[in-house]
């Protein structure tokens, strides 16, 4: 076959970065997909959304959007903007700026939403492309806003069935004017207790109150990353983790080999946080499979499986689970859009389970390109 006879690209647009507190960990999914994906199958179109929100076109270059301890990454808000179409007859991605005219950067074929937290990873940008009927990898609207909202994640796994642990929600009005009865509410779980904003992730704003003296100031600590708050009884036990990834051709959903991540003692981390999961690469390990008895292992898959049907997701998934030193398994949560570097517990459990980080961005692409646009 000759050079002019080569099937086109794929063409791929990354889009990362956001509004949220998960910035920085964005970037550094972008950084970690840019390294790995096959430039011989895909041309990438790399967009970043500022902090302020700003859509703009950004170098293709990794390294300046690697997360250290020392580097906290950030899309530059002064680069040309982008002008994301609406219209369902349109695919085209232009670049403007305040000195020249409107430049197309051409047709997407599918775009790769690495977006984490709100404005991103709740079903906000999901619907903006599903008006221009763009196809995108990951959940769609519903299913990545029930899935940012650990209260109504929990609503629709018990109505599913699923096992979940105590826990009380606070609401912003109830915090500001029923103050006592919502300390009230949190003493019947027990203590110790961790408390989360609603809509948040990569450990953002949590923290574990070992009395009522620290309830307070641990709700205000949420409260700065979203209003509405989780409060939920510690689990004595193990959290165990799967990774979900979505059948093709009405296949059934696929599930990974059980992971577990253990802290290790001596770092300074009382759970799994911010610094333990992306800076501190010594306090943190991975077992996979995780050194669970094999009916275990398969309830932790079968719930995996059914939590992500239960919230109707496509594309992929991680469930964190509990396994209690009573021997039962209870869903935590299920993130849409996990962490995706190479280092993260979703690939790092698809390549225990066979399938390596470049493969799996291969699929997810495939399962979006195969998935019909509009109402599904």
């Amino acid at each position: 076959m000759s050079p002019d006879q080569q099937p086109a690209k794929v063409r791929v647009a990354l889009l990362f970065g956001g509004r949220s507190s998960e910035h920085a960990v964005s970037c550094a999914t972008a950084a970690g997909v840019m390294r790995a994906i096959d430039r011989a199958a895909y041309d990438i179109i790399p967009i970043g959304i500022a902090p302020d929100g700003r859509w703009v076109v950004v170098a293709d270059d990794p390294t300046p959007l690697e997360l250290t301890a020392t580097h906290r990454p950030s899309v530059p808000d002064d680069a040309p903007g982008v002008i994301v179409p609406t219209s369902t007859r349109d695919r085209v991605l232009r670049s403007m700026s305040a000195t020249s005219v409107p430049n197309q950067l051409g047709e997407v074929d599918v775009v790769f939403p690495l977006l984490h937290g709100p404005y991103g990873e709740d079903g906000t940008v999901q619907g903006l492309l599903e008006l221009a009927d763009i196809r995108y990898v990951g959940s769609g609207v519903l299913a990545s806003a029930a899935g940012m909202d650990k209260h109504v994640m929990k609503v629709m796994f018990a109505s599913a069935g699923l096992p979940v642990g105590p826990y009380v929600v606070v609401p912003d009005t109830r915090w500001r004017h029923d103050r006592a009865a919502v300390e009230a509410d949190v003493a019947g779980l027990g203590w110790p207790v961790f408390v989360k904003p609603a809509r948040a992730g990569s450990s953002m704003g949590i923290t574990k109150v070992d009395g009522p003296e620290g309830l307070a100031a641990a709700i205000e600590t949420a409260r700065a990353h979203d209003l509405k708050v989780l409060v939920e009884a510690a689990i004595v036990g193990r959290e165990i983790e799967c990774a979900v990834l979505q059948g093709r051709d009405g296949e059934p959903n696929r599930t990974s080999q059980v992971g577990e991540i253990v802290v290790r003692a001596g770092h300074g981390h009382a759970f799994y946080d911010f610094e333990a999961k992306y800076l501190d690469g010594s306090a943190v390990e991975l077992s996979c499979p995780a050194q669970v008895p094999a009916e275990i292992s398969d309830r932790v898959r079968a719930y995996a499986a059914a939590a992500f049907a239960a919230l109707g997701c496509e594309g992929l998934a991680r469930v964190d689970c509990f396994y209690t030193v009573d021997g039962d398994v209870l869903i935590n949560e299920i993130n849409t859009m996990p962490g995706f570097t190479p280092q993260s517990m979703y690939p790092q459990m698809w390549q225990a389970s066979g399938v390596s980080y470049p493969d799996l961005i291969d699929e997810l692409i495939a399962l979006a390109l195969a998935r019909p646009v509009g109402l599904r």
